[in-house]
């Protein structure tokens, strides 16, 4: 071409600092992209431990539910038994009356 000589600039100082901002770059994406995926596997433990506690604190109404029946039946039993054997005695005691009598 007319004999001009064309030289490119020492680009070294230029190309370098491109690289270590796109490393940089790189590096902070995959960071960011870890920290989320962590965040997000966080997230997912807490609910589903959350829906864990849910259910057991349904679990617990049910069986605080059937215990209370439970009770509830044993006390009726025992009223029961108790006017059973207030009979019991009456009648003993109308036996041993009519004993008495015979004797």
């Amino acid at each position: 071409m007319n004999g001009q000589l064309v030289t490119l600039a020492d680009g070294g100082d230029v190309g370098e600092w491109v690289g270590a901002v796109g490393a940089a770059g790189f590096f902070m994406l995959m960071t960011v992209l870890v920290w989320q995926v962590a965040a997000t596997w966080r997230a997912r433990m807490l609910a589903a431990r959350e829906e864990q506690y849910k259910a057991l604190a349904a679990r617990y109404a049910q069986l605080l539910e059937d215990n209370v029946e439970l009770h509830r039946r044993s006390l009726d039993e025992l009223r029961q038994t108790r006017e059973e054997l207030a009979q019991t005695r009456h009648s003993v005691g109308s036996m041993e009356k009519m004993m008495r009598e015979i004797e």
